[in-house]
């Protein structure tokens, strides 16, 4: 059974040292310890719905091809031809039509990383093309969402992932398909995106709109430690949704009925994804490190399919909403990016408000420091 309760802090609570976000040495430590370790949300399965179909995936200097294979399985391909190491694919995404090919010297690879052809190679002595697959990085799936990891040994994704097993089960998250995407490069650390993300605190003041949709102090936390934070936030209106006008024109998705209804719910998914379910939609964002002191975020808008099917299909209410609430909590994220800099920052205290960046905090350390 799931219990809701209220965030609070264990004891005193203080906000990061200034160097977990300004200091290269914990930049690194991070690229290897979490970027390089732990599974990392990096897109939505039906962005390949083909054998064939691709994206790439760069994220601090490694680049990935996520391609579908002629067998239906995804795969995550390293973007690094076994001749020269030359990077063999640049547009950010496409259908191959059923090989890869590096432009260098045309070694040519099948949709599942396997050699097919190395013109020229069958004389070199002790040369075999069976030995010489592209480098795969591990991929799990989980309610439609693709994650990749770097490690060479990562942790199961059964296991990682065990204590979101059909928790949405209600929202039919895989069915759901993209009507929009907005991208946004911001001037902070990563961090600071997903810490503002996981308190309402700031709500009455950084974002009025949305206060008169749902109070900041509604929210109710069933997930309190570990990589996945959260719980959910109530909406003033029954029945109402998180639009420029707090109402729908759309039908709840999936199951999504009774108290669901008039709630929203709020989740990290540690570290790059941020998870929003809403009764009639729901929002990701992809966050991705670019530097120590700069992140893209990719926001992504779900839809029921027979919605975004129909002619008339608008999701701008929704889009134009959240589009606002973001920038203004980008604006006081490069703030804080901008202060936290400063001599004279030191770590302030928390607000019992903020128990879940206490937490947040909590998990993230012990990676930095296994």
């Amino acid at each position: 059974m799931r219990v809701f309760k209220r965030a609070e802090l264990r004891g005193e609570g203080r906000t990061l040292p200034a160097q977990y976000y300004t200091s290269a040495e914990i930049f690194a430590r991070e690229r290897e310890h979490i970027f390089g370790e732990r599974w990392l949300c990096v897109g939505r399965a039906d962005q390949i719905p083909g054998s064939g179909d691709y994206f790439l995936v760069n994220i601090l200097g490694e680049s990935l091809i996520v391609v579908r294979g002629a067998d239906g399985r995804v795969r995550a391909l390293y973007n690094v031809c076994r001749h020269r190491g030359t990077r063999m694919c640049e547009q950010p995404s496409g259908r191959f039509s059923g090989a890869i090919q590096c432009p260098y010297h045309a070694w040519t690879y099948g949709l599942d990383g396997r050699l097919m052809a190395a013109r020229n190679m069958q004389e070199t002595p002790g040369f075999d093309k069976s030995q010489w697959p592209l480098l795969e990085a591990g991929v799990g799936e989980w309610e439609g969402f693709i994650f990749v990891s770097f490690a060479e040994r990562p942790e199961p994704f059964a296991q990682a992932f065990a204590p979101l097993a059909d928790r949405f089960q209600k929202w039919h998250i895989s069915e759901l398909r993209a009507a929009k995407r907005l991208n946004y490069t911001l001037d902070c650390n990563w961090k600071l995106v997903a810490q503002n993300y996981s308190e309402c605190y700031h709500c009455p003041v950084i974002h009025p709109q949305l206060d008169k949709l749902s109070p900041w102090d509604s929210g109710r936390n069933d997930l309190s430690e570990g990589p996945f934070l959260g719980g959910y936030m109530t909406l003033r209106n029954p029945g109402g949704s998180m639009t420029l006008s707090g109402h729908s024109c759309r039908a709840p998705i999936g199951d999504v009925a009774g108290d669901e209804l008039n709630r929203v719910y709020y989740y990290t998914i540690f570290p790059m994804l941020l998870l929003s379910l809403h009764p009639d939609y729901v929002m990701a964002h992809y966050l991705t490190p670019l530097a120590l002191d700069k992140v893209h975020i990719a926001c992504e808008w779900l839809f029921d399919p027979k919605d975004v099917a129909k002619p008339d299909f608008d999701p701008s209410d929704a889009v134009d909403f959240w589009d606002m609430t973001n920038r203004q909590d980008w604006k006081v994220c490069e703030l804080s990016q901008a202060g936290i800099a400063s001599r004279a920052y030191v770590p302030g205290p928390y607000s019992n408000n903020e128990g879940i960046l206490q937490a947040y905090d909590r998990h993230y350390l012990s990676l930095m420091n296994p």
